[in-house]
């Protein structure tokens, strides 16, 4: 039960406006966990509040007043994706950095008295609400916050610790869509090479913690002979979906959720959100539970796979920074680096085509681009992948990685980076 007494629910348009109306800070859930219809009265509607923060990491519909166009609006982005990320530039839009795992508390310490919007699937027969696709912050304010959700018959019911019961739930409205899809990305030849010098240093019975994009897709695609892997991940994809229907995902090596599937949010296609309708294989958990390094650490075979944009001779990478530009933010990264460096048998891969700009910029450099945003420290790395071969850093000298980087960059560029290496004496 909430810490405070709700009188009645709000359910039509009016209501729910008013119930809006009455907070300050509004924590929004993430990608599908996007009430859009919730979200839409909001910016229709600004007359109706006085001075309002809205909170969200990952949006995926543009709005005005995430591109600040009201002045008693402000919108506090904690991962930048597009729609953010242009406003961000134009200064229109809050960023705070942060670690993933870590963001409900700092929720809850900038939002006093928050009030927190979701899409979910229909209510069961004992009155709970499921968060679908959605665990992320948004799970950890469950009986700690008021709730307001838009209820949409497309949304997956699943099962962890992301279930609200009714009398959690301050408002709540009718209206179905379609959730978005996130298509899979197509794989190339260098994604190909990359993955390849990853899957071969996958075990059986490791547990995988997997992201989006080609490389991630090729490694998945290298692994259907694999046997007993467990996952536990921060965002569920159609990569797990593959290997869990093919039998090559378990769990049964994993110490932390034996046998079962661990995210705190999905985005895919629409056959994984079928997939996770009503599976009880899959938990979906709050992130400060799921992305917490000491609960990461507790799997002995943890593999975490994650790209950059560059790299330099100390092994820092800035994967949240383009040529200096902010694109977009540390998300979990962070969290899994520093989880596999504590697991038994943890490896961490960070991967990265050699060049950029049509083979004009390497992106292993003596030092980081100006501006840029080291994400992955020079302590937490392990191992990094381009399509020219991996190199292990963890526990080597700084001239020790600097070879092994220079070994691994487009051969055009090894002569230059020898060279510079040279000049500042990273070179023996």
């Amino acid at each position: 039960m909430l810490p405070h007494e709700i009188i009645a629910l709000a359910n039509t348009q009016s209501e729910i406006l008013s119930l809006l109306s009455n907070y300050q800070h509004i924590i929004v859930s993430m990608a599908n966990g996007e009430p859009d219809y919730i979200l839409n009265l909001i910016d229709e509607h600004p007359e109706a509040f006085t001075n309002l923060t809205i909170h969200q990491m990952l949006e995926l519909k543009d709005r005005r007043y995430i591109q600040g166009e009201y002045p008693n609006i402000r919108y506090v982005s904690y991962f930048l994706s597009k729609h953010a990320r242009k406003s961000f530039l134009n200064g229109t839009c809050d960023l705070i950095p942060n670690h993933f795992h870590q963001m409900p508390r700092l929720l809850e310490k900038r939002c006093p008295n928050p009030l927190v919007v979701s899409q979910a699937s229909p209510m069961d027969e004992e009155g709970y609400f499921s968060l679908g696709t959605s665990g992320d912050y948004t799970a950890h304010f469950i009986g700690k916050a008021p709730f307001v959700l838009q209820v949409n018959n497309h949304v997956p019911k699943t099962h962890g610790e992301n279930r609200i019961h009714i009398s959690q739930v301050a408002g709540f409205i009718q209206y179905d869509q379609s959730l978005q899809e996130l298509p899979n990305a197509p794989i190339c030849d260098i994604d190909q090479q990359i993955a390849e010098y990853v899957a071969e240093r996958i075990e059986n019975g490791s547990t995988l913690q997997v992201g989006i994009g080609g490389i991630p897709n090729a490694v998945v695609s290298l692994l259907k002979d694999h046997r007993d892997l467990g996952i536990h991940t921060e965002m569920l994809t159609d990569g797990v979906y593959d290997l869990a229907t093919n039998g090559v995902i378990t769990g049964t090596k994993k110490h932390a959720h034996p046998e079962k599937i661990i995210a705190t949010f999905a985005f895919g296609t629409q056959r994984l959100y079928d997939f996770m309708n009503n599976n009880k294989q899959i938990e979906i958990l709050p992130v400060n539970q799921v992305n917490d390094p000491r609960v990461i650490a507790k799997e002995d075979n943890m593999v975490a796979i994650n790209a950059t944009t560059e790299i330099d001779f100390y092994g820092q990478c800035a994967s949240e920074t383009v040529a200096g530009k902010y694109y977009s933010s540390t998300g979990g990264q962070t969290d899994f680096g520093s989880g596999v460096c504590f697991a038994k048998n943890g490896k961490g891969f960070i991967c990265l085509y050699s060049t950029a700009k049509n083979d004009t910029i390497s992106r292993i450099k003596p030092i980081l681009s100006p501006a840029s945003v080291v994400t992955t420290s020079k302590n937490d790395v392990d191992y990094i992948v381009t399509e020219y071969g991996i190199a292990q850093l963890q526990g080597k000298s700084i001239f020790a990685r600097t070879k092994a980087l220079i070994d691994i960059a487009h051969p055009k560029f090894r002569d230059e980076l020898t060279y510079e290496a040279k000049k500042m004496g990273f070179w023996i």
